[in-house]
């Protein structure tokens, strides 16, 4: 590789970092003017939309039956509608650096997911311990000492419990679409896009009933949303696409370790928010039970997964074959 393409693509690397960490810093802005249906809506039709011209300028294919288009639908739902306003509902009650520190339990969602469903692949006893390892982490994050304190609640359970909530559905989406898409063998971009689409789809038939309530449409509102939807929803999965081609999906999953770095720092520095020692203490736990589990899968013969944060999907999981279109 020439010096200018490797450059390129520590670019494209650290570019998609910087816009998935940037993820709930952009949620926590949008929810000033949206509510959480409205900001998940939003995100996912410019995310949709900017998909599109992606796969028109490239010229892929879209799928052309009933059955591909029924498993993105599922994906979709999974990766895209259910976690995205369950998020976008705890940003309401959470720092976004604390919601980017927990979305970083996917890995570990999806590890415990393919164990519980695809019965081939059952859990080795390290990848146990980098569960219970990434697990403690968890408890350590949600201090529940912290509860008993005169001081009260240092974040609300419920929030909390939503961001969990999400990623065990990151976890659920990753397994179908390793079980039922990844052998369908599409190329990257028209999984992403065709998945965005319908979760887009998806929403604007829901957001009548769940999407109703009053509109402030500001500039930095306006701007978070392009970051959001048309950056991290769209061309930033393109980056890591690149990026996984030249580097390989190893080296590029490790992009999963730097995002919530940077949606803590930008939280700190932008939004003047307050960490507590447990949280990135519990972060680091939950990476090293990470890189635990994936180590001890590769060793059995299978497939870690890593996933960017709530921004991002369809990423390879560690390990895999890259697919080149």
């Amino acid at each position: 590789m020439t010096a200018p393409a490797d450059r390129r693509t520590v670019l494209l690397y650290l570019g998609a970092a910087l816009v998935w960490g940037s993820s709930f810093l952009f949620m926590k802005v949008g929810l000033e003017g949206l509510g959480p249906a409205q900001v998940a809506l939003a995100r996912l039709l410019l995310g949709a939309l900017t998909l599109v011209v992606v796969m028109t300028v490239l010229r892929r294919r879209w799928p052309r039956d009933r059955r591909t288009w029924g498993h993105l639908a599922v994906v979709g739902v999974l990766l895209c509608v259910v976690p995205f306003q369950l998020f976008a509902w705890a940003g309401q009650h959470l720092a976004s650096g604390l919601s980017s520190i927990l979305n970083a339990t996917t890995p570990l969602m999806t590890s415990l997911a393919v164990a519980l469903l695809l019965p081939a692949e059952r859990l080795t006893a390290r990848q146990g311990v980098g569960l219970g390892v990434g697990a403690a982490g968890v408890v350590v994050i949600m201090a529940p000492w912290s509860y008993l304190g005169a001081e009260g609640v240092a974040a609300p359970l419920p929030a909390l419990l939503a961001c969990l909530g999400a990623t065990a559905c990151y976890g659920l989406g990753m397994t179908y679409m390793r079980r039922f898409v990844t052998p369908l063998r599409l190329p990257a971009e028209t999984v992403a896009a065709g998945q965005i689409v319908v979760a887009a789809l998806v929403m604007l038939a829901i957001a009548p009933a769940v999407a109703r309530g009053p509109v402030t449409l500001t500039w930095p509102v306006v701007l978070s949303m392009v970051g959001l939807g048309a950056l991290g929803t769209g061309m930033a999965y393109v980056w890591n696409t690149r990026v996984v081609d030249t580097w390989g999906a190893q080296r590029a999953s490790t992009v999963t370790y730097l995002t919530p770095v940077v949606g803590v720092v930008l939280g700190i520095l932008v939004l003047d928010e307050r960490l507590h020692w447990y949280e990135p203490v519990g972060g680091l736990l939950v990476v090293l039970g990470i890189v635990v589990a994936q180590r001890a899968a590769r060793a059995a013969g299978g497939a870690a997964v890593a996933v960017p944060p709530a921004s991002s999907v369809g990423v390879p999981a560690p390990g895999a074959p890259v697919r080149r279109p």
